[in-house]
This record gives structure tokens, C-alpha cells and sequence, in this order.
């Protein structure tokens, strides 16, 4: 960046200081030194509010990784922007992709500022940490992580389920707010496993739970869009749709996206308060027939065995029918079932006229209805649907 250009950048950081002193952080707590940037050219952070990235900005004058949609932020969106941010689409193979390779484009130059990113892909209540992404972490350079924290009696300064202008509000009409910021040590990757982004990942984890005193959890970035959409379906308990997704999509490669279809199935089927669904509405909703096979299905999910379900063991337990090898061999049957020209394809009609003959008791709004689904399932597995 031209000096002319880092000298008005100066008056911009003073700015943000200006803003979080507004919001009440007149003064901020420091432990330990931010660490030069040829040396940790990466900083990884905790993320609790939306002021991290404000008081960063003001602090280290970083890059900053950020989702496309925190462009519209107010205050937020601005700063992100100055911060010459690298925008990424989490949901887009090719955008993390461009994402990993810019950052470590510009951690190999010492022109570039450092790169600045949050690993959990999003905001949580301090209180854990979650799985962390590994973008910071494929590149292989030197890291220093931050954790901040945000002392609280009765104003508790984390962005969850509250809107963002109640936050702000809120901040606004605290006559302090408390926020603590510790540098941590550098973590080196060693030379042997500086391509084993997992390994470094979990590393890093671990010294910044062991700092904040808490756990590291698998929960992710999906973990919150089952929470949003169960809270968006007016469900009194939306935290307990929460399952681990990190968890979920390294062992049955099940994505955030697959998984809020599996939600919407489980919601149609009734939950109570607790979030627990019962045998007749899992048959109900499955159109099955009450018999010892479709109760023996039932056991299995409830691996409780207190006669109900959670969304948790309906997904792991769907999710681990779908990796069996039989399961994969039951689809190709199917597929070859609907084939009936056997040219490798099938079409809507073919899928129509099979379900009409295999389950006579349906109508055309529900053979409607089950197309796509199976569509998506012969998709999964590389079969031809035209």
C-alpha cells in the first residue's frame, strides 16, 4: 500500500476508535503484543460480536476474510471494505478455493497487511469454541491467534438470536462495556505437516480453548442454520435442533444444505416442545404402514429407546443408512427400476408411473412430491435424471 495512502488510513482507524468508544468501550484491556508481521503474516481470532473486526481495524489495520453478506452490515460493512477484505461464498467449492488461494498470495508478500480471519465462520456466545474452518490454515505460515473476551454482569455483549439494532441499542445505552483482548503465543506449523491443515487447525484450537478456559465443540456455520430455520418455523426450543455439523460432514459428508431438508422432513412430522417425535407421526410422515419392520426402523434411530426421536438421531441415523454400500446398491435397483428404456436415463414420467405402481394408496400431489426428492437422491449418487 503507497504511504500516502497508510497516512489516510490513519485518520479512518481513528475513526473506529471513535465508534467503539461510542458504544461504550472507553477503555479495552490488552495482554501480550500483536507480533510482527513477517513473522505471524496470519491472525486467527474468536468471533462474539460484531465489534471484533472494528476494534481489529483499528488495532492491526489487517486484511480481513468475510462472508459476502456482512457487506451490508452497518459500521461493519464500511470498516471491511477499508480493510481490503477477500469476500467468500462458504457454500461455493470454487469461491473458498479462490478464497485459499488469495490468502496465501498475500501472506507471502510483505506488502500485503496481515491477514486477518475468524475460523468459526461466525458469531457464538464465548462460552465455547466451535469447529473451526480451515482456510487460515492451508497455507501453512506462522499464526497467531487472539481471543477476546467481553466481562459481563447483566449485559451480555454476543451476537446470537438478538437482532442487530436491539445489539447496538443496547451497547449504546451501557455507560461501559467491558471487552479484553490476549495475543497468544505463535504457533508454528512444523515442516513435516505444514500441508495437514486439520492438525494445525486442531492445534490452534486447542491453546485458544485452553486460554479461554472452554471447550471446542464440532458445532459450525450450519449449526445455525438449523437453529435460524427452526426459530423462522417458530419452534419454542430452536437449540435443540443443534447437531454437530462438523461432526456430521466429516463422517457422512452430509451438507448444511442436506441437512435443512432433513430438518424440514422432521419438522413436518410434529415434534413436541422438547423437539421429539413420536412413532406415529415418524410412520405418518414416512407412509408407513404400523408393523414389526417399520418399528424395528423406528428402534434404530431411538437409540434412547424411550419410545421417541430427536432431530439428531433422525439425521445421524438417515445419514448412516445413506453411507451403508447397500444403500447405494438399493439405489441403483431403483434407478434401474425406473430405467425402462434403458438408455441410462430417467425421466419425471418414469419416476411417476413407479411410485404410482409401488404405493397405489398415493394421490398426484403426493407423487408430485416425492419426485424431487428422488431426483435428489439419484443425483447424489451420480445417476442420470432428464
Amino acid at each position: 500500500m503507497p504511504k500516502w495512502r497508510c497516512r489516510i488510513m490513519w485518520i479512518t482507524r481513528l475513526c473506529a476508535r471513535l465508534i467503539l468508544f461510542s458504544f461504550g468501550y472507553q477503555w479495552i484491556r490488552r495482554k501480550g503484543k500483536a507480533a510482527p508481521r513477517e513473522i505471524a503474516p496470519i491472525v486467527v481470532s474468536n468471533h462474539v460480536s460484531y465489534i471484533e473486526p472494528i476494534f481489529y481495524f483499528y488495532e492491526l489495520f489487517p486484511t480481513i476474510v468475510a462472508s459476502e453478506a456482512h457487506d451490508s452490515i452497518p459500521f461493519v460493512g464500511t470498516i471491511i471494505r477499508a480493510m481490503q477484505v477477500i469476500y467468500v461464498n462458504r457454500f461455493s467449492p470454487s469461491s473458498r478455493k479462490n478464497a485459499v488461494n488469495e490468502i496465501k498470495r498475500r501472506a507471502q508478500f510483505d506488502k500485503f497487511p496481515r491477514v486477518l480471519l475468524f475460523p468459526e465462520g461466525t458469531t457464538t456466545n464465548g462460552k465455547v469454541l466451535i469447529s473451526f474452518q480451515l482456510g487460515a490454515f492451508i497455507p501453512g505460515h506462522p499464526i497467531q491467534p487472539i481471543i477476546v473476551r467481553y466481562p459481563h454482569v447483566h449485559f451480555d455483549q454476543s451476537w446470537g438470536l438478538i437482532s442487530l439494532a436491539k445489539l447496538m441499542f443496547r451497547m449504546f445505552t451501557q455507560f461501559h462495556n467491558f471487552m479484553e483482548v490476549e495475543y497468544l503465543p505463535i504457533i508454528m506449523p512444523p515442516d513435516q505437516q505444514k500441508q495437514n491443515a486439520v492438525h494445525f487447525a486442531e492445534r490452534t484450537g486447542q491453546a485458544m480453548a485452553t486460554a479461554l478456559n472452554v471447550v471446542q465443540t464440532s458445532h459450525s456455520y450450519g449449526d445455525l442454520m438449523l437453529l435460524m430455520k427452526a426459530a423462522q418455523l417458530q419452534q419454542e426450543k430452536p437449540w435443540t435442533y443443534m447437531v454437530e455439523m462438523a461432526r456430521i460432514e466429516s463422517l457422512y459428508h452430509i451438507s448444511s444444505l442436506e441437512a435443512e431438508e432433513f430438518l424440514d422432513k422432521f419438522l413436518s412430522m410434529n415434534p413436541d416442545i422438547s423437539g421429539c417425535v413420536k412413532l406415529q407421526d415418524f410412520l405418518r410422515v414416512l407412509r408407513l404402514k404400523p408393523c414389526t419392520l417399520s418399528g424395528e426402523i423406528f428402534g434404530f434411530l431411538d437409540v434412547e429407546k424411550n419410545g421417541s426421536i430427536t432431530f439428531k438421531q433422525f439425521l445421524f441415523g438417515s445419514a448412516h443408512v445413506m453411507k451403508q454400500p447397500l444403500f447405494r446398491q438399493a439405489c441403483e435397483l431403483a434407478f434401474a427400476e425406473c430405467d425402462a428404456e434403458g438408455d441410462n436415463y430417467c425421466t419425471d414420467k418414469e419416476l411417476a408411473d413407479i411410485f404410482r405402481h409401488a404405493i397405489p394408496d398415493l394421490n398426484e400431489d403426493e407423487v408430485k412430491k416425492e419426485i424431487p426428492y428422488s431426483i435428489r437422491l439419484f443425483v447424489k449418487y451420480s445417476f442420470r435424471i432428464t
